[in-house]
């Protein structure tokens, strides 16, 4: 999972490396050349003081020595000490291209440009340091700044989900919106089984009255699960099914409610009122945004407009286990401010994870 972007992030590890020790070693050599010179120019004078004898002014190599390294650039000396003690110090010069191709390469891989740039300015902050400080390694430092920038864009939100459902007064209802065709109404039966392994109950409102086999779609997912659906004929007034489950739930001692709109887009009128009415009328308790992890910037941009049209508590990303780039996954959060709680990963009602965001940013890492 995210193949395209950990190689990017591991070439990334690799220039900063290099650049660095490339500007060492040439520092070292200048060093070394340059107290060479010192120590010879020092003792040029008391061989010459032993040849023409008396009278003659005598410089000492103290003198002489200190002089020459005066005229060194002091940080050829620090970063020459740091080097002989297997140690490396981080300049300005070592990060602009290597940040630059990152840059690229984030964009590349579908990360919306104010993560990228969030990203960007952690990594950068993180190795420079107002001191510069030394580290043992360049690629531990690299490693350690790269964790943490992701690691802040990517956890924005972020809350346990279980312990929620957990804690929450019952029954607790979930709707779930997005555009058409990318796995709202699986990804509800995918919750349901995880959430039935986890010793919570659940029953299934059809509030998508506006699509042609809505009802059939759920329906079958139902039938597999030994679910109880609540649905109304196609036309129906979305708020009223959902509000029809939840009563389901509370006459029935069912746990949770999860309810499925219509597909639409941030920018329908109708359908965005019909989100409205059911907010009003049932006062679900999330609201949990679809889309395709593969749809990359544009599932990101999505995000943000539902988002904005109707908030959202958090995100499920179907069709991660195909998303070689992770740009989605990276920036949906920090867009949204939302966090993203599941990873659809197949076909299987047991193929959904919860969203770990250490576990992802170790994966990226390559730390697992």
């Amino acid at each position: 999972m995210f193949d395209g972007l950990k190689d990017k992030l591991s070439g990334f590890r690799k220039d900063v490396e290099e650049n660095a020790d490339v500007d060492g070693s040439d520092e070292r050599d200048d060093a070394d050349a340059d107290e060479s010179d010192a120590a010879s120019s020092a003792d040029a004078p008391a061989a010459d003081s032993d040849a023409d004898g008396a009278g003659d002014s005598v410089v000492t190599p103290e003198t002489d020595a200190g002089d020459d390294a005066g005229d060194a650039d002091p940080s050829t000396f620090q970063r020459a000490k740091a080097f002989a003690t297997g140690r490396i110090i981080i300049e300005e010069e070592d990060l602009e291209e290597p940040l630059w191709d990152l840059e690229m390469a984030l964009l590349e891989s579908d990360v919306e440009m104010s993560v990228a740039e969030q990203i960007l300015d952690t990594v950068r902050e993180t190795m420079l340091g107002e001191s510069r400080k030394q580290v043992d390694t360049t690629g531990e430092l690299v490693e350690s700044a790269l964790h943490d920038a992701l690691l802040d864009v990517i956890a924005v939100g972020q809350f346990d989900f279980e312990e929620r459902i957990a804690e929450a007064e019952k029954p607790v209802t979930i709707v779930f919106t997005g555009v058409n065709g990318v796995g709202k109404t699986t990804s509800i039966a995918k919750l349901s089984e995880w959430l039935d392994e986890r010793g919570y109950s659940s029953v299934l409102a059809n509030g998508d009255t506006y699509r042609a086999g809505a009802n059939e779609q759920i329906a079958e997912h139902a039938d597999r699960l030994d679910r109880e659906l609540i649905a109304h004929d196609q036309g129906g007034d979305p708020a009223a099914v959902i509000y029809d489950g939840v009563e389901y739930a509370e006459a029935n001692d069912v746990d949770v409610v999860l309810g499925d709109t219509a597909g639409r887009l941030h920018t329908s009128d109708d359908l965005m009122a019909q989100l409205e009415k059911i907010d009003r009328v049932v006062d679900p308790d999330m609201t949990l945004f679809v889309d395709e992890a593969v749809a990359g910037q544009d599932a990101v941009n999505r995000a943000k407009e539902f988002n904005d049209a109707a908030e959202i508590d958090g995100a499920i990303l179907t069709k991660a286990d195909a998303d070689s780039s992770g740009g989605a996954a990276i920036s949906v959060a920090y867009v949204t401010g939302k966090p993203i709680l599941f990873l659809g990963t197949g076909q299987g009602y047991d193929d959904i994870t919860l969203f770990d965001p250490e576990e992802l940013v170790e994966s990226l890492l390559g730390e697992e």
